[in-house]
Formats: C-alpha cells, structure tokens, sequence
C-alpha cells in the first residue's frame, strides 16, 4: 500500500480533485432542486476538500515560488472556515429544533473564526512526498495554539458526526451518517497508527472521499423523505 501511493501520488490526487468538483456540482444541483439545507452545507464542504486537493495536485507545476505560498495559504484558511460546517451537518440530520440550531450556529462561527485565525498563523515548509510539492506546516514554527485549533478540525468536528451518526441509524434507519463519520476518523488515524507519517495527507484525502460520499447519499435520502 504504501509504496503504491509512492508510485502513484499526483495520480491519486487528480483523481480526489475531480472527485470533490463532482461533488459539489451534485450537491449544488440536488440543493437547488429541493432546497434542502444539507446539499449546501455539502457543497461548501466540497469547495473546500477540492481546492485543497488542487492546490496540492498543482504544486509541482507552480514550483515552490510566491503563487505556490498565496494559493496554499487560502488551502489552510478554507480548511479552517470550512470543515466547522460539519456541526451544522449533524444538527440538520437531527433535526434539531431551532432554537438548538442557532446554538449550533453559534459554536460552529467561534470555531470558524478559530479555524481563519489558524489558517493565517500556520507556518508552511514545502515538502516533497510520493512525487507531490506541497506547503505542510511546520509544526515547531506553528503557535502551539494554531497546532491546538488544528488538532480540533481535525478530530474534534469528526466525533460529533460519528455520534450523530449512530443516532441518525437509530432513529432514521439508515447507516449512511455514521458511515461518512466513521471512514474519516479511520483514514484519519491509520497513517500515524501505522507510522506512516509522511502520507498522512494522501491517506487523509481518502477518507475526505468517503466522507463526502456518504454526505451525498445521506443528503439525498433526507431529501426525498421530505418530499
């Protein structure tokens, strides 16, 4: 496995990078069809993990000059604005009460403000992994509260999806939630667990596939039970 994704890196991250633009014209088409609130949210989300990937699959051709350093700085702060969406996600898959759902809105927007705050404070080093020029942050440089914020997108929005997941199976019958929740945190934690530091990203980026996937099946459904 690992030398695959040695091998085969700039192809895989093309292949994640019109994966998400597929995505998100899906969600975009299925919210204005049925206005449901979780095909926009999805396709916020989307925008995100597909620049992301873009930025990353075009590094090597921007070469490790100024373009490369401005396109990248906005990778970290749509990361940081972005992957917050996923409170409101798991609140509108509950159904929560209004009432509830601007609480929720109200975390999600100090988590957004966290998250723009960490994106411009990062300290970014290129890095040349499995044939892909990137702009990693550099964990020592990084403001050890930036590298808090950072470990809060990273888990800390993926464990309520997981929970709203198992709740969502209960109530509504369907594993799909819990599924998108589930695949992250696993591709999330396999690199480290499986010492293979240096393919975090490309790992990571496997699981942001399957949660955007089952986002869309799950939306989907949500949306054709409310006809």
């Amino acid at each position: 496995m690992r030398q695959f994704l040695l091998n085969t890196g700039p192809i895989w991250v093309w292949a994640i990078t019109v994966f998400h633009a597929l995505i998100l014209v899906l969600a975009l088409l299925g919210y204005r069809k049925s206005r449901q609130p979780l095909y926009l949210l999805l396709a916020l989300l989307s925008f995100g993990l597909c620049y992301d990937a873009l930025i990353q699959a075009l590094g090597s051709a921007l070469g490790e000059g100024a373009a490369l350093r401005f396109l990248s700085r906005f990778r970290y702060v749509f990361h940081g604005a972005l992957i917050p969406l996923l409170f409101p996600i798991c609140a509108y898959a509950l159904d929560f009460k209004k009432p509830w759902k601007l609480a929720v809105w109200a975390l999600t927007g100090v988590v957004i403000a966290l998250g723009i705050a960490e994106g411009f404070a990062t300290v970014m080093v290129p890095e040349r992994t499995a044939g892909i020029l990137r702009l990693a942050s550099d964990k020592e440089a990084t403001p050890g509260w930036a590298t808090g914020v950072s470990m809060l997108l990273a888990f800390g929005t993926i464990l309520p999806v997981i929970l709203a997941g198992i709740v969502v199976w209960i109530k509504q019958k369907t594993p799909l939630l819990l599924l998108a929740g589930f695949l992250m945190f696993v591709f999330a934690a396999l690199a480290p667990a499986t010492g293979n530091l240096d393919l975090n990203f490309l790992i990571t980026m496997v699981g942001e596939v399957f949660l955007a996937l089952f986002f869309l099946l799950y939306a989907r459904r949500k949306a054709k039970k409310s006809e």
